[in-house]
């Protein structure tokens, strides 16, 4: 395969503009991503580095929102001046099955997620790096490394499907070939991941943006989104009879505009999954809060991993909450009691309402166990499930009212 032109041939570029940020290259190949991005910087070091994260305000784009410069911080500092000792993983596992970013991203622009290892391994100055991904990207991704020299030492590993796949301790037992399932963990992997070396994971779209701050800097990722949620963000949007399309929207943009701007009518909704399987529900007239932490809040939700998955308004909220739950319950590690016991417990209660089971104690019953498995699970699954569950109840109180009457609400269960 040939390589691509010497970077000396592509003039200095200018910054992407609006929000077509990670999307910007018209094609995946690395003489179109030199050309539009430019040729990426010297190395530089851990405190630059996380200098730049800082300032930015970047947060981790798989789910939990960690702030990017902390995952840095939290490498021990003899750790990050001893070098070569560091092991840096790009994680594209996306087990949540309404979710297509990662995937999308590795498709469109796999040279920004390279970048974003090599220097995130630079500034370490380690040699141990792999991208952990879906076996539907392998072979695309495989392409995008062998045009680079640069790429050489990468590794890329196939992920699992799974919907707790994903999870970082997960990811690390997979590459060091055990199951693919959460540990219980005392110790942080900064301090001993892989191999019992310091490991430091970022979401593949993280290291993008990390990619792209190093070229730009924090002052341009803040020239775009809100305060509280500055810079882009992939979204997977969808709703009921409305494939899912992938979007880079700015942070804080207001949900209702996102939704309709991929052709859904937002009046014919009754809420929006936000977040996932683990996130929560907005409902309908909410449609005007902000993709952000802040507005999002008082829903009990967050951006998360990017969705925002509409459900009509003549469907049935229970039991499509029930089908989550169950599933949910069936992507367990099998490892603590809160999972083997407490989730498949919840999610057959509420299919008992979903159902028409006319005992009032249901919702109570469903709110007992959600509480018992919150905060007690080997990993965050339980806590994840639950928060989707109580949502459930708090934003389809009718329905819930409706189907303890014996009868629901919508046309079509």
């Amino acid at each position: 395969m040939s390589r691509a032109p010497d970077t000396t041939l592509f003039p200095p570029v200018q910054a992407p503009t609006g929000t077509t940020r990670l999307t910007a290259a018209r094609a995946a190949d690395y003489g179109t991503h030199q050309a539009t991005f430019g040729r990426l910087p010297a190395h530089t070091d851990s405190d630059a580095l996380l200098a730049a994260l800082r300032d930015s305000g970047l947060e981790g784009r798989g789910g939990a929102g960690f702030p990017a410069w902390r995952k840095l911080a939290a490498v021990p500092a003899r750790e990050r001046a001893r070098r070569r000792r560091v092991v840096v993983i790009g994680n594209a596992a996306e087990g949540e099955p309404l979710s297509q970013k990662d995937a999308t991203l590795l498709l469109r622009s796999p040279h920004l997620v390279i970048d974003g290892l090599l220097t995130v391994a630079g500034a370490l100055g380690t040699h141990s790096v792999y991208l952990y991904a879906q076996a539907s990207v392998l072979e695309a991704v495989g392409r995008a490394l062998a045009e680079r020299a640069d790429a050489a030492g990468i590794e890329l590993r196939e992920a699992a499907e799974s919907f707790i796949s994903g999870e970082a301790s997960a990811v690390v037992n997979a590459l060091a070939g055990r199951e693919p399932v959460p540990q219980d963990r005392t110790v942080r992997l900064t301090e001993s991941g892989l191999g019992g070396r310091p490991t430091l994971l970022h979401n593949v779209e993280t290291l993008a943006h990390i990619a792209l701050i190093a070229r730009f800097g924090a002052a341009w990722f803040r020239s775009v989104g809100t305060k509280g949620d500055p810079g882009t963000r992939l979204v997977t949007v969808g709703s009921d009879g409305h494939p899912s399309t992938v979007l880079e929207v700015a942070g804080g943009s207001r949900i209702g505009d996102v939704l309709r701007f991929t052709g859904v009518d937002t009046g014919t909704l009754s809420a929006v999954l936000v977040g996932g399987y683990h996130g929560a529900w907005l409902p309908a007239y909410a449609l005007e809060a902000r993709l952000d932490r802040a507005d999002l809040a008082g829903f009990g939700a967050n951006p998360g991993a990017g969705i925002l998955m509409g459900l009509g308004e003549r469907r049935c909220p229970i039991t499509v909450a029930a089908a989550v739950a169950t599933y949910l319950a069936g992507e367990t590690a099998g490892q603590c009691g809160p999972c083997v016991n407490g989730l498949p417990a919840m999610a057959a209660v509420l299919g008992r309402l979903a159902r028409g089971d006319r005992d009032p104690g249901l919702p109570g019953e469903v709110r007992r166990l959600a509480a018992i498995v919150t905060g007690r699970g080997s990993c965050n699954h339980p806590d994840g499930t639950a928060r989707f569950v109580l949502s459930t109840l708090t934003v389809f109180a009718d329905d819930v009212a409706a189907h303890l009457a014996g009868h629901c609400r919508k046309d079509h269960r």
